[in-house]
């Protein structure tokens, strides 16, 4: 069972990136750091899976499914008015409500 706390769908396919470094300008987690040749994926399991990396990488070197995860929780309660404690149980015994649609 995929775990949202410990497991994100971001993938970085390094052969690829030009090291522009926009996904370290825009992510809000810093899960990205500088390399040499190309930039590192450091802290993914920070990853929050919003997409701004990838929708900012020009040579699409960065992969994510924006909409998982808890990010995703996350927005559809504040859009909902609900609390996060009441909405999601986020790795719980039952799965993850991270990706459902039942509201």
């Amino acid at each position: 069972m995929f775990n949202s706390y410990t497991e994100t769908s971001l993938e970085l396919h390094a052969d690829r990136c030009i090291n522009c470094k926009r996904c370290m300008q825009v992510c809000p987690h810093a899960v990205f750091t500088e390399g040499r040749e190309h930039v590192i994926l450091s802290r993914p399991a920070a990853c929050m899976e919003c997409g701004a990396c990838a929708k900012n990488c020009p040579v699409q070197a960065i992969e994510v499914q924006s909409g998982v995860g808890c990010a995703w929780a996350m927005i559809g309660a504040a859009l909902r008015g609900k609390d996060m404690d009441t909405e999601c149980s986020c790795g719980g015994e039952d799965g993850s409500c991270c990706g459902n649609s039942s509201t």
